[in-house]
Order: structure tokens, then sequence, then C-alpha cells
């Protein structure tokens, strides 16, 4: 008997778990490895990699590098390093591996034989090393590093050592989600021989500005000449007010021998960014834009000629953005990742046909890609249904072989929904791409609570990303059907669809998001009667400005880090050109063409609907009392609400335990109304 008790027992957990893991969860999502960045061999033989692990009791995640035969597909462990190694590269024609690393207590430069052994560390700047990059001849190493050109309090007055307070005389003292450390990143150059670096020079010496650029560029941003001759790197010199109002960034160009610098990009008034050295050493390619101030706008190609001097845009006539360029390895054409209806392929441009041509085909997003021959490209990919895996891409025909299943164990074990692209009419007659996605055992015989999805961005596609937070994926495990419709101003639709929304907040892409819901709704399988809206950033914008205008749409919402109060977010945000371009000018002195009467607080006087809001703390961007002000009218209204609030996270959420506890309000706030 009791045998049969521990059997009955046991088959039950068994199937228990076994049914556990066929639905997708919020701790299922944390368990899933996260495919970092990656480094072909010289000998293209071997791609190096880094895998990020989270383990969620411990509220942290751990980095690991592995090596893996292109050819074998075998793969090896790189050994760890006390420390930890970031930013691994190949030198030494792939004999050896250098990294970062904080095994002496600071991030500093280190080598070791790719089996572990020989570690040796090969730099010591007491401030630590941001970054690095050898030389292609590796007779030098460039490296960033913070110094600090400004006065804190102590310094000016050192009698006060505990005084906690900051002296502010011009913008820009805050970004993102961090305050200023009274430093900058500057760009070093060294002498490297015999394992050791030597004369560090600043070639940004005396200058207080960033390269690369804060808070998210890296060394896409510099770049060596072929000859180990030059560094191209990017920078906005400006400071203060001008730094906040415009996207100016230039393409400098740093000469070893003379040591001077020549502005390349002088004259273009956007963001100049990404240098990128051809093979044969006669040209240089740029990512730029054209419109001072507009951070969303087209993304072209520049190429400058290195001997004439001269400059050409050749993507005139390509109406999409081109990021991530690479040349081949003959200098004859390049290749690059572009949005195409709300996905991300690979595309090709041929020098001397003067052509484009599209290489990689399917409802997916290449994140970033390499060369690994003539024939042979190497990505990673993602969809909606996929977290990141490596693949090798045929560049003739575009087949692609998939070379990493860092998941497939968990995955194998998980049901998806399926993903359908709809088409709907929008109020102007134009077509928009909406994605419709499924709970994973679908019954077309039954009504489903469904969710509006409101992109952030503004512009920024609706596309097949795997989110960690806005998992489409995880919100269909429970049992919702999304739509999520890529309303004006999303890019991949050519640069007009994606213009229009610009000071025109509230306007024609409100309207798409009734058309997209209104016409879902007349789906037999949607349940009109329990619908809610969600979103983050301009999504959560969006919540609050449907909260005022959806006319009983919606029987909930929640509004993730959104613009309550244009007037108060003008003031308050930190790159003031982003809403000055896309608001229409300040409110004191606005464009005749503005968003401010869209402004959500205008609106509240028809809120009635139970509304979540999320915020942290330390967002700059979208300070946390648009938050707070929009909790308070729900509040004072008496309308049912809650207040999600971090106050250590910023934009996002990142923090694997804060993670999960998102999901957790998210899911019981949608349970309370549409369930």
């Amino acid at each position: 008997m009791k045998k049969f008790i521990s059997l009955f027992i046991l088959l039950a957990f068994f199937f228990s778990e076994s049914y556990a893991q066929e639905k997708l969860t919020p701790e299922l999502l944390w368990k899933l490895r996260r495919l970092g960045s990656f480094v072909i061999s010289p000998n293209q033989k071997d791609v190096l990699f880094s895998v990020k692990d989270y383990k969620v009791e411990e509220n942290k995640g751990k980095s690991t590098w592995y090596i893996q035969n292109l050819e074998t597909n075998k793969t090896i462990t790189l050994p760890e390093v006390e420390g930890g190694q970031y930013s691994c590269v190949w030198i030494d024609k792939a004999n050896k591996i250098a990294f970062l690393s904080k095994k002496s207590g600071i991030m500093q430069i280190w080598e070791m034989d790719k089996n572990g052994k020989n570690l040796t560390q090969i730099s010591d700047e007491k401030e630590g090393i941001q970054s690095f990059s050898y030389s292609p001849n590796e007779k030098h190493i460039l490296f960033v590093k913070r110094v600090k050109m400004e006065k804190t309090v102590q310094d000016i007055y050192p009698d006060l050592p505990h005084a906690e307070a900051r002296i502010i005389d011009h913008l820009m003292y805050r970004h993102w989600d961090s305050w200023s450390d009274y430093s900058y990143n500057h760009i070093f150059v060294a002498t490297y021989k015999n394992g050791k670096i030597s004369n560090a020079i600043d070639i940004l010496k005396d200058e207080p500005y960033d390269s690369p650029m804060m808070p998210f560029g890296g060394l896409e941003e510099i770049a060596w000449s072929k000859d180990s001759k030059q560094i191209a790197y990017t920078c906005k010199k400006e400071k203060g007010k001008k730094y906040a109002m415009s996207t100016n960034s230039e393409i400098y160009l740093y000469d070893l021998a003379s040591k001077k610098t020549s502005n390349l990009s002088k004259g273009i008034m956007g963001y100049d960014k990404n240098p990128v050295f051809s093979p044969d050493g006669k040209k240089l390619l740029w990512s730029s834009m054209e419109r001072n101030g507009f951070e969303a706008d087209k993304e072209r190609i520049m190429i400058y000629d290195l001997q004439t001097k001269k400059r050409e845009d050749i993507s005139k006539k390509f109406d999409q953005n081109a990021g991530s360029i690479i040349w081949s390895k003959d200098s004859k054409n390049l290749f690059f990742i572009t949005g195409v209806q709300a996905t991300y392929q690979i595309f090709s441009y041929n020098f001397d046909k003067k052509s484009f041509r599209q290489i990689t085909n399917g409802v997916h997003n290449y994140r970033s890609f390499d060369l690994i021959d003539e024939k042979t490209l190497i990505g990673t990919k993602q969809s909606m249904s996929m977290p990141t895996e490596m693949f090798t891409i045929n560049i003739a025909d575009g087949k692609e072989k998939q070379i990493t299943f860092l998941n497939k164990s968990i995955l194998d074990k998980i049901k998806m929904g399926k993903v359908e692209k709809r088409w709907v009419k929008t109020t102007d007659g134009k077509d928009m791409l909406t994605w419709v996605i499924f709970p994973p055992n679908f019954d077309k015989n039954k009504k489903y609570p469904t969710l509006l999805y409101a992109q952030g961005g503004p512009q920024s596609a609706v596309s097949q990303f795997f989110s960690y937070r806005w998992n489409f994926q995880l919100m269909a495990a429970n049992d919702y059907i999304i739509v999520a419709p890529n309303r004006r101003g999303l890019p991949t639709f050519g640069q007009e669809w994606n213009d229009q929304i610009s000071k025109d907040y509230g306007g024609q892409n409100m309207k798409d998001y009734f058309s997209a819901i209104d016409e879902l709704k007349k789906e037999p399988y949607i349940n009109e009667n329990k619908m809610g809206a969600i979103g983050a950033s301009y999504g959560g914008f969006s919540v609050y400005w449907l909260a005022g205008n959806h006319e009983k749409r919606f029987k909930t919402f929640i509004s993730h880090c959104g613009i309550f109060n244009f007037e108060a977010m003008y003031g308050a945000t930190e790159e003031l050109f982003f809403v000055d371009w896309d608001l229409g000018g300040s409110y004191w002195n606005k464009q005749k063409k503005n968003s401010y009467d869209a402004s959500p607080h205008k609106f509240v006087n028809n809120w009635d609907t139970p509304i979540l809001v999320v915020h942290g703390q330390k967002d700059f961007r979208i300070p946390v009392t648009q938050g707070m002000n929009a909790f308070t009218v729900a509040q004072l209204k008496n309308i049912p609400s809650r207040f999600l609030y971090f106050p250590k996270e910023g934009h996002w959420v990142l923090s694997p335990q804060n993670g999960i506890l998102w999901h957790r309000v998210f899911f019981d706030w949608l349970e309370r109304d549409l369930k």
C-alpha cells in the first residue's frame, strides 16, 4: 500500500511538473539564458560569445564565455577568472584572448591563452577602464576611461567633507538613470609591446566631452584605420544647454603621428555615429542623421573618401534606416540591418551596381551580425516566440542555419501561441500592420479578454522582439489575446509614417489605436466587454491619454513610466531635444503645430476606469513625479488604482526579483477586471 501511495505521489509530481512547464511564467522567463556579444576568430574557424544566466534567489546574473567551432559546432567553456570577464576579444592570431576584469580590484585589461593559462594583467589605470580595442597590427591599444573634469562640493569647500549637495550651473546634470559623476569618457592611445601598455595619450585632453557618448555609446562609436595609424571617433562637443538641445554629434579623425584631429562630418546637423573604415583603407562610413534635434531621423549611410575628402549619402533612395553597417572584405559591398514591416532583416549594398538587396526574410529580428567569409554571415536572431540565438546566413540565398540552442531544454516544453499578422485600415485610409498574439491553447469558440498594447519610443517598431518584461507570449499564456498595432510614428514603414507622430501626440496615432482594437473586437473570439490597454514610456502616455478619451472601450489600464503632464515633463526631463522636437517647442514658446493640447492631465475629468501606475525613482527621462501625479488623480477621484513604485529602478526594471514582482502585480491587476 505504501509503495502504491509513493508511486501515486511520484506520478502526480511528474505530471504536475510537466504541466507547469507547458505554460510560460515570469519565473521561467528568468531561467532563459541570454546570448550576449560574439567575436569571430581571425582564422574564421571559431566564434567567441557570452551567455548570461540569472539566479533569481541571489537577484543577480553572471556571464560565461564560450568558444564554438564553426565547422564541428563543438563548444568549450572559457575558464572562469575571478573578478569576471567582460568584452572578450581575440588577439595574437587567435592564440590569446583579451578581456576586462576586476580581478585586481578595479576594471583592467587582461590577457590569457584560450585554454585559460598565462593569465596576465596588462593595464594599471587607477580610475579603471571602461572599454578597449587593439590596433589591427597590435602595436597600440586604445582604451576608454572616466576623466574627472569638474569640481564637487568637497573640492570647492574641503572643510565640509560630509556636505551632501550639488552645485549645478548647467543642464545635463543627470542622464537617463544616473547623476553626473563630474567625469567624462575619454579615449587614450597607448603603445603595446611585450604584453604591456605604456605612454598612454588622452586624445581628448582638457575637453569636457564624452566619447563614446553617454549613456549608451560603446566601442561601435570608435574605429581603428586598417593601417593602425588613425582613429575615427564619435563625439558631441557641446556643453550645458547646447548639449541638451542638440543631437549634432560628429565624426572626428585623430592621426597618431601628428596628434591632430579633424572633423569629417562638419555641416551635418544631426547624429553622426559609428564609423567603420573600409578594408582597403580608402573610405570611411558612418551612420548619419540630417535633422538636428530629431533622434529618430532616418539613419543614412554616409561614405567619406579619405583621399578626395568628399562624402556621399548612398542611401538617398533607400527609405529605411541602416544600422550595424559592415564592409565586405574586398570593400565592394556593405551589409547592414534594416527594418521591413515590423521585422529586422540583413541587407547588402553593391557599390558597382549602386543597388540594395535583401538577404534575409522571415518573421524575426536580426539584432547583430558579422562577416565570416565572402559567402557567409553570422548573426543573432530573435522573434516574439524565440529568445536570441545565433545563426549563420548564406549571403547568396539567405538560407540560415541555427548554431546555438541555449534554451532548447526549456522551450521544448513550452507551447507558444500563434502570432498572426493583420492589416487594418486606418481612419485616413492607410494600411497598418497589427500583430495579434493568441493563447497557446486557443479555442475559436471561446471569448477571450484582450489587451491593446501601446508601444513606447515613440519611434520604436512593434517588431519581432522577445522582451523579458513586455513579453507577448507570457501575456498570451495567461489567456489573453494581445493586439499590437504598428501605429503612426513607428519605423520600418518608411520615413513619412515614422515622422508623422512628431508634434501630433494624441492625434492620428491614437486614431490608429482605435482602428486596430475596433476592428479586432469584431472577431467572435474577442470579448469586447473585457478589454484593457497597457504600455510603457510613450505607451504609458498613450494609456493615460486613452483613460480620458476611450469612450468606455476598456475596463482597465496599466501605465508604466508614462508621460502625464507635458509641461511638467518638458521642465524636468534631461535630453531636451527630444521633447522640444516631438512636443513642438517649449510650453511657453510653442510652435504652431504642437502636442500640448493632448497632455493627458487635461482629460482627467473623464477618468473613471481602474488603473495601475508603475514608475521607477531613477527614471530621469520621464521623472517619477509623472506617475505620482496620475496615481493621485485616480485616488482623489475614487477610481480603483494602485501605484507600483521601484526606488532603485530607472526607465526599465532590470533586477530579477523586481522583474518577477512586476509581472505578478501586472497579472494580478488585469485579473481584477478582465477575468
